[in-house]
């Protein structure tokens, strides 16, 4: 599902909000998730899972094309951890 799906998702289930009401609200959302982990801060959504920011340390690498060394420098990164109710929905087996 991509975002605008999303956003037509939301706007069909509730037939009050407009599509761009839905729109704000979703970009709401991600923006709210994404500023938090900017400030470092973990974002928990109960069911489904949590987003932190991962520090990567600075490393060497290797060029594989030309084999030189290749300093890569530290950086953050975000990581997802799925909730115990949201695995527990994907695994359901249908008969």
């Amino acid at each position: 599902m991509t975002k605008s799906e999303l956003v037509e998702h939301l706007a069909e289930k509730n037939t009050w909000l407009t599509r761009k009401d839905s729109e704000m609200i979703v970009n709401l959302v991600f923006d709210s998730i994404s500023d938090a982990l900017k400030r470092g801060e973990k974002v928990e959504i109960r069911g489904f899972g949590s987003f932190t920011v991962r520090e990567r340390g600075a490393r060497e690498a290797r060029n594989p094309k030309s084999g030189d060394v290749v300093k890569i420098p530290a950086k953050k990164t975000p990581f997802f951890k799925t909730g115990k109710e949201l695995r527990e929905r994907v695994n359901i087996k249908e008969d």
